[in-house]
């Protein structure tokens, strides 16, 4: 058995044995006056900071790969459903209500995806669905173009800024590239009954039918409280009690509809024209002549 240190309290002596001596042989002191010396554990001490910062970064370290492993298993799955959501959107704007099979009804629909540029130009046949949000720009515009009983409608995205936080949607024209068939909007974190009332039906059916667009080319279609009276063509009644939501749908829809114009106007110019042939002409008694008969002869 190891011999233990005690310690004289009065003047430090160290004693090394079984216990402490009866007298301190440096200052005389008793044996009550000595103390045992706790002998100091081998390895790591788990009451040290040193000991708690390790443990707390190990367990961080762990965290982070497990983590980091489950958001990569997981990530497949999420950016399926981010892209099954955005279908249904385009989906709602051409008033489709049945999104049970979205993805199949948007690939039956939705007939192309072009990217196109403020100009007019294509700049790639196909890829709109890809574009980002925040990608998008003059020269980077998403646009869709579904088919409806043999009629073209085009789809346009749109970004803007509401109250609390973002707002989006989509409108989609009717083939004459000016008329609206159909809206969705949705938003981040709007006022419950007010401002978020932008994504329900009673303010979205306030847009079928209207103008966007001006003969000059300036998107005309307006968000604003008695926007209907002011111009039943183009103005669109506003939300009472969401000014700052609805002004920022309006201003939404005059900057992000204005760069598609040019392409919406030469795809009407594109449009082959129906030739007119007149009918051959329908033989009544007014207008045909009687035949001969014996006696003329």
């Amino acid at each position: 058995m190891a011999a233990k240190k005690y310690v004289c309290k009065v003047c430090g002596y160290v004693h090394e044995g079984n216990e402490a001596p009866a007298v301190c042989p440096l200052c005389k002191a008793a044996a009550s006056e000595f103390e045992a010396v706790k002998e100091a554990k081998k390895g790591l001490d788990t009451n040290s900071d040193v000991y708690a910062i390790l443990y707390s970064a190990v367990v961080v370290v762990i965290v982070a790969f497990l983590l980091a492993g489950v958001s990569s298993a997981l990530k497949p799955m999420q950016d399926a459903n981010v892209e099954l959501d955005k279908k249904k959107q385009i989906l709602a704007s051409l008033n489709e209500k049945n999104l049970s099979d979205a993805a199949a009804k948007y690939d039956a629909l939705i007939v192309a995806d072009p990217i196109i540029n403020v100009n007019g130009d294509v700049v790639a046949e196909e890829g709109g669905f890809e574009v980002a949000n925040d990608a998008v720009s003059e020269e980077n515009l998403p646009l869709y173009v579904a088919d409806i009983d043999g009629a073209k409608k085009y789809i346009l995205p749109m970004t803007g800024n509401g109250l609390w936080g973002g707002i989006w949607g989509y409108l989609a024209l009717n083939d004459d590239c000016n008329s609206i068939y159909g809206v969705y909007f949705s938003h981040a974190s709007e006022t419950p009954g007010l401002g978020a009332e932008i994504a329900g039906d009673k303010f979205q059916k306030r847009f079928p039918g209207k103008k966007v667009y001006g003969e000059d080319g300036q998107v005309v279609l307006t968000v604003a409280k008695g926007g209907a009276k002011a111009s039943e063509e183009s103005g669109v009644d506003a939300i009472s009690g969401a000014t700052i939501t609805c002004n920022g749908v309006n201003g939404m829809l005059k900057t992000k509809l204005a760069p598609y114009y040019k392409y919406l106007m030469s795809q009407i110019a594109s449009t082959p024209m129906v030739e007119l042939v007149p009918a051959e002409p329908v033989a009544t008694d007014a207008n045909v002549e009687p035949a001969a008969t014996d006696a003329a002869l």
